[in-house]
């Protein structure tokens, strides 16, 4: 297996057996040429780093997440591995004893493919690029079709954008918290957001910026009843006057993400979400739509609109009290569904 922080480019991995039946395929995707991207940049030498793990000549399924997320959705060889660990797994929601988990690092972001570094100008990337991208992808890999794109969040969006232009390449959608476009509600956080980290680019304080703007992003991600459960507690006193216990939270989660994450992607990936736009009656692949009704980003509403356009939908409606971040933790009841919608779709998909 390729080390994680120093991959190889390979023609078209490297497979190396890992502990119990599963296999790790993962490299670099050269691009050659010139990328012409959707709302009309241009990049030249586009790299995609990606990640394929599951039993050897499994169905495979695209695993995508959140602008945070990376190729590393299920790692077999580390305890609680990968950041979906607790929906991917063996006997999990997405279990890796039936399927090959497919994923790479978005353009544009923080990890190991193209992206913006040391506040270089980088292009306006949308969903409709990442979703070319995979198609490359499975290209490259000799896969003929997939047999679902599970994206939750920002991936969601990606898969809508893959469904409506590649359909014959994708047997199922599995959409969970992402819409056709984004709610001007949820864009007036992510904007101030930006504006925030832009700002501290400027000033020369790009961590500062990035942390303070994830601070406020953490706000937007959990329910209004989980907060209250959690910190309802007395404020702390402290030199300079009190710290309240969500204070305390928000900003260690900042200050983390700051650590490892480029300010520079966080604005392009934070626009990208802001200008997806698909046009769902023309998605034609089948798709199964999750929707959390205590989501703050993604409504319920926005979901039941979309479902109404699609062609080939059905919706699932779920309470949790993890809101947008549902997806990471609800593998109770996210199983039933992925086990439905992966049980009933047949026919060859490498």
């Amino acid at each position: 297996m390729t080390n994680d922080k120093h991959i190889l480019r390979s023609e078209p991995g490297e497979e190396t057996a890992t502990p119990g039946t599963a296999t790790v395929r993962e490299g670099v995707l050269a691009v050659p040429g010139e990328l012409k991207l959707h709302f009309g940049g241009k990049l030249d030498s586009v790299s995609i780093a990606w990640r394929l793990a599951g039993p050897a000549g499994a169905p495979v399924v695209v695993a995508l997440g959140g602008i945070s997320a990376s190729r590393r959705v299920w790692l077999p060889d580390e305890p609680r591995g990968g950041w979906w660990h607790e929906v991917v797994g063996p006997g999990l929601a997405l279990d890796t004893l039936r399927f090959r988990i497919l994923s790479f690092d978005y353009l544009g972001a923080s990890a190991d493919s193209t992206g913006p570094r040391d506040g270089q100008v980088f292009p306006t990337v949308s969903a409709y690029d990442q979703a070319e991208l995979l198609l490359r992808l499975i290209n490259h890999l000799g896969i003929s079709s997939v047999r679902a794109i599970a994206g939750a969040s920002y991936g969601g969006m990606v898969a809508l954008a893959f469904g409506e232009r590649y359909p014959d390449r994708v047997a199922r959608l599995l959409v969970i918290s992402a819409a056709d476009r984004a709610h001007p509600m949820a864009s007036a956080w992510r904007v101030v957001q930006r504006r925030i980290v832009r700002f501290a680019l400027e000033a020369g304080k790009p961590a500062q910026g990035l942390e303070l703007a994830r601070a406020l992003a953490m706000a937007t991600y959990r329910s209004a009843e989980e907060f209250s459960a959690r910190f309802a507690g007395a404020a702390r006193k402290v030199d300079e006057g009190f710290v309240l216990p969500v204070e305390e939270y928000l900003f260690a989660r900042g200050a983390e993400y700051a650590q490892r994450y480029r300010p520079e992607s966080f604005v392009c990936l934070s626009e990208s979400i802001d200008l997806h736009r698909v046009d769902a009656t023309r998605i034609f692949a089948p798709v199964t739509a999750v929707a959390v009704r205590e989501d703050q980003l993604v409504p319920l509403g926005d979901m039941r609109a979309m479902v109404a356009r699609l062609p080939n939908a059905e919706l699932h409606e779920l309470s949790s009290v993890y809101g947008h971040d549902a997806f990471l933790k609800e593998n109770r009841h996210l199983k039933p569904i992925f086990a439905n919608v992966l049980n009933e779709v047949s026919g060859p998909h490498t």
